[in-house]
């Protein structure tokens, strides 16, 4: 009998309960994960479905990359193919909103003034936009055209370079201005004089010998589809400043020289009430182009057409700058 009082062995057999409750888990967790797939199958059909590019490139081949790269070769059609790398909407108007709100404007730029460029640039942003001039609002136009090329051109090579130190992958280039405030008037009888010949407003300014031209800067920057272009320099405050007869000018000779037919560039001239920015814009960038509903006193908007059709032995309707004359 004592050979039966040895170790016993215990054999638990589990419920059918348990059994039950684990195949339910499981069964719950195959409807869960094909549920994940439902919809994540959904959200891509539904994402190629907005935008055919994003997979594969589309029929024409062209992905998000190379888009970028049309737009920042001057293409006018690829930066606004590529608008969906731009700001969302609310992103943007937080910015403007800061930028102009009172009290965080810079001395330079009135918050009505920020705001109306910013109106500008939302309409064509991603897009290729030129700077003329550096200062407090540089970081914001860099900002706002987010996803296009933004470049900027200042009088002072070593403010230049402080910014481009300040903000890296800036782009930015000093220009060597051989004009002043004080030349003014007979800078501009030489441009009316010569607007058929050397000053015309169709030109390659590259080889131009128009002495309101800027013809110094990096060669490929002639080459650019510029669809904004703001005006908010060089200094133009004392007679022995540079002036901005050459930077609207120039501005002038860039959109109109644009080779698209049906395109137009908007110039934005900071500073309008003053003399020299008042005349010139009516000579070169002419009064009909002016957009009043987005101009404040102190800056002037100017949508201004380029292509084939454009007049190329004088920039304005009339000829002969009349509105300019009168007011100067």
């Amino acid at each position: 009998m004592k050979a039966l009082s040895g170790q016993k062995l215990l054999v638990v057999h589990p419920s059918s309960g348990t059994a039950v409750l684990g195949a339910r888990r499981r069964v719950c967790a195959a409807v869960f994960l094909a549920c994940f797939a439902c919809v994540s199958l959904a959200t891509t059909l539904l994402s190629a479905a907005r935008d055919p590019g994003a997979a594969g490139g589309g029929a024409s081949g062209r992905g998000p990359a190379a888009l970028a790269v049309s737009a920042r070769d001057g293409g006018g059609g690829g930066a606004a193919a590529a608008s969906a790398a731009g700001l969302p909407g609310y992103v943007f108007d937080a910015l403007v909103q800061y930028a102009a709100a009172g009290g965080n404007s810079t001395p330079s730029m009135p918050g009505a003034d920020v705001r109306a460029i910013a109106a500008a640039l939302k309409r064509r942003a991603p897009c290729n936009l030129l700077v003329f001039g550096l200062g407090g609002e540089t970081p914001l136009w860099r900002a706002l055209n987010h996803g296009g090329r933004t470049v900027f051109l200042d009088e002072n090579q070593y403010y230049v370079s402080h910014l481009e130190g300040r903000y890296p992958g800036l782009e930015a280039y000093d220009v060597a201005y051989t004009t002043t405030v004080r030349e003014f008037p007979d800078l501009l009888d030489a441009a009316r004089a010569a607007r058929a010949a050397e000053c015309r407003p169709v030109q390659n300014l590259l080889f131009s010998d128009c002495r309101l031209a800027i013809n110094d800067l990096p060669n490929q920057l002639y080459d650019v589809s510029w669809d904004v272009i703001l005006v908010d320099g060089p200094r133009g405050y004392t007679a022995s400043s540079p002036g901005r007869m050459s930077a609207i000018f120039t501005a002038g000779v860039l959109a109109r020289s644009r080779t698209e037919d049906g395109v137009a560039t908007d110039v934005l001239v900071h500073d309008y009430e003053r003399e020299v920015e008042r005349v010139c814009s009516r000579e070169f960038l002419c009064e009909e182009n002016r957009v009043a509903e987005t101009s404040t006193r102190s800056l002037a908007h100017f949508v201004i057409r380029g292509g084939s059709a454009v007049r190329r032995d004088a920039f304005c309707a009339g000829g002969s700058g009349a509105a300019a004359a009168a007011a100067h």
